[in-house]
């Protein structure tokens, strides 16, 4: 299988520096189970929208179907996640431009 890369939106970086070294280094063990399989997390209403579970925290992340590209959209509690899922709906079409888009 193809290895994807991996993008992060602006905001996951905002997040991903603020938050715990644990958690970082978590995140960056699942960018590498991702990369090479993608289907790793749990769908979130659509095959392309996906979540990866840490402790009380989910990472969301957008995985291209026409290119071997990952999106990192977000990381954050349980409490937050349908006001992500909802942002990433209604924003949907912007996230698959840019991942198609180079």
């Amino acid at each position: 299988m193809q290895e994807h890369e991996i993008y992060e939106t602006e905001t996951f970086s905002k997040i991903f520096d603020s938050i715990t070294e644990k958690e970082r280094e978590w995140i960056t063990k699942m960018k590498q189970q991702i990369k090479l399989n993608p289907k790793a997390g749990k769908a979130l209403h659509f095959d392309w929208f996906r979540e990866k579970k840490f402790e009380n925290k989910r990472l969301y992340f957008i995985v291209s179907i026409k290119k071997p590209r990952i999106l990192l959209v977000s990381y954050a509690s349980k409490k937050e996640q349908q006001k992500i899922i909802d942002y990433v709906i209604l924003h949907k079409d912007e996230f698959v431009e840019f991942l198609n888009s180079f």
